[in-house]
C-alpha cells in the first residue's frame, strides 16, 4: 500500500478496478463489506469508508437493508497520458473494437489544413471511426491524417490502433494537445453513440506531434460523458 494515500482511498480504487476488469453491469450488487474486508484485508470501517468514497464518485449507490450496487462504469481516461484508446481498454482489460464508419481523401477546410500546417494543395484522409468496448458505443472520433505523410493509411489500419500503426512506420510520438468542452448531441450523434432523452456528451478536440513537431493528427472526439470521467493531478509549485 502507499503510505502517502489514505488506506481507504487505496481500497476504493482496487474495488473500482475489480468492477471494471469483472464487468458488472449497472445495478448489479458488489459483495458485502464482511467479503471485501477480508479479501483486501482492512477493517469493515475502512470498506465503509472506500464504499462511500464510490459513491460520492457516482460509481456505487446503496439501497437500504439490500445492498450496494453499480451505478455507472466510467473509464478513467487520464488526459495527462499519450495513449490510444486501444491500449487505454487493453491496460483496463477490457475488448476494444473500432468501426469505421468513413474513410475517404478530401481536400482539407481551412481550419483542418491550419491545424495540421499543410500547404495548397495537400490533401488529408478523413476518418470517422466508433470506438467501442464489447460492442458497446463509447466514442465516436473523426480524424484528419495528411495523405503526405501516410500514403499506404487503409480502412483496415484503422480496424486497429492509430498510434500502433504512426510507431510501426518508424516514427516517434512526442506530445498530444487539446480542449475538452460540452456539447449537446444532434440527432445523429445520439443515433450513433446509443443516447437517449437529453443526454449531454463531453467533445476533445486534439493534435498530436511526432519528434521533429510535425502535427501528424487533427481528431475531434465525442464521450459519452456517462461512461467517461476524466482525471488530471494539479501540483502546486
Amino acid at each position: 500500500m502507499n503510505t502517502n494515500t489514505p488506506l481507504y482511498k487505496q481500497v476504493a480504487s482496487k474495488i473500482k478496478r475489480e468492477i471494471i476488469t469483472a464487468k458488472l453491469n449497472k445495478d448489479e450488487a458488489i459483495p458485502s463489506e464482511k467479503k471485501l474486508a477480508e479479501k483486501y484485508q482492512v477493517s469493515r470501517v475502512t470498506i465503509r469508508q472506500s464504499i462511500q468514497q464510490l459513491v460520492n464518485e457516482d460509481i456505487l449507490y446503496k439501497v437500504r437493508g439490500s445492498g450496494t450496487y453499480v451505478k455507472n462504469q466510467k473509464i478513467e481516461h487520464d488526459i495527462y497520458r499519450l495513449q490510444s484508446f486501444t491500449e487505454e481498454m487493453t491496460h483496463l482489460n477490457q475488448t476494444p473494437t473500432n468501426q469505421v464508419l468513413d474513410f475517404h481523401m478530401q481536400e482539407p477546410s481551412d481550419q483542418v489544413r491550419e491545424t495540421l500546417q499543410l500547404n495548397q494543395g495537400e490533401k488529408v484522409f478523413f476518418i470517422r471511426r466508433l470506438r467501442c468496448v464489447d460492442d458497446e458505443p463509447m466514442i465516436l472520433e473523426e480524424t484528419y491524417m495528411p495523405v503526405s505523410l501516410f500514403p499506404d493509411l487503409s480502412v483496415e489500419v484503422m480496424t486497429r490502433s492509430k498510434y500502433e500503426y504512426v510507431e510501426n512506420k518508424g516514427y516517434i510520438i512526442k506530445e498530444r494537445q487539446g480542449e475538452i468542452l460540452p456539447l449537446s448531441p444532434n440527432e445523429e450523434l445520439k443515433r450513433i453513440l446509443l443516447l437517449e432523452g437529453e443526454a449531454s456528451i463531453l467533445t476533445m478536440n486534439l493534435w498530436a506531434y511526432l519528434d521533429d513537431d510535425t502535427i501528424f493528427e487533427y481528431t475531434r472526439l465525442y464521450f459519452r460523458s456517462e461512461k467517461y470521467t476524466f482525471k488530471f493531478t494539479s501540483k502546486r509549485f
